[in-house]
């Protein structure tokens, strides 16, 4: 990712963030011991409604402009896949609208989005037949990991816009991935390399104490 190199960052890890949350996934903190059914519960267990959209990351914000923003979609895939923002954009479009939930305890309904459907994307890079997971990596130089068949469900969505306009860098522009069956940190922001994978690979949080799954109707905060 030679050409990445110089992507300018704002910030740094926030160390006593990371630790903060790491003791909460130690000591359980939110959980209620509660089972929810995505069928009949729209608000998972613990889950607060609100109405803004709170900004969470690691402390760093890259500023990726429209003309340095590259994804690849390589590993186990038999045509490697490396778009530029108009490529991208000149893909199948969908607007979708889900609901997200952070593992922070908030929620917020109706969330309209635009972008690639995330099966769509691996459909061109054509998975071989022993890929089974997904990693991701973004510019921050964030990871989380899902199942491949989590990542290409019909709501899973690859997004450049939100209500309709493109993505504030606080919240992840130019794209970012949009997972909305899990807890939101599975949805990284500013993602530049889907990598697919016979063997799982646990991400920033994942090996720090949360969820390898991460279902809010479980309370799959920790793991």
């Amino acid at each position: 990712m030679a050409e990445d190199e110089d992507i300018p960052l704002s910030g740094g890890i926030r160390q006593k963030l990371v630790d903060t949350k790491r003791a909460w996934a130690r000591d359980g903190r939110l959980l209620t011991g509660t089972q929810g059914d995505p069928t009949r519960d729209r608000l998972p267990p613990g889950q607060t409604l609100v109405k803004d959209w709170p900004v969470l990351d690691l402390g760093v914000q890259p500023d990726v402009s429209p003309e340095r923003w590259r994804l690849r979609v390589e590993g186990l895939v038999q045509a490697p896949v490396r778009l530029t923002l108009p490529e991208f954009m000149a893909l199948p479009q969908t607007e979708l609208v889900n609901d997200i939930h952070c593992v922070t305890q908030w929620s917020r309904y109706d969330n309209r989005w635009q972008g690639v459907r995330a099966r769509d994307l691996i459909e061109m890079a054509r998975p071989k037949e022993e890929a089974r997971f997904v990693s991701f990596t973004s510019y921050d130089g964030y990871t989380t990991n899902v199942p491949l068949a989590e990542f290409t469900r019909d709501e899973v969505l690859l997004a450049h816009s939100w209500e309709g306009e493109p993505l504030t860098r606080q919240h992840g522009g130019p794209v970012r991935v949009v997972l909305p069956r899990l807890y939101f940190w599975k949805s990284p922001k500013w993602v530049t390399r889907i990598e697919l994978l016979r063997e799982d690979r646990p991400g920033f949080w994942e090996v720090r104490g949360y969820h390898n799954n991460g279902d809010p109707w479980a309370e799959e905060r920790y793991g």
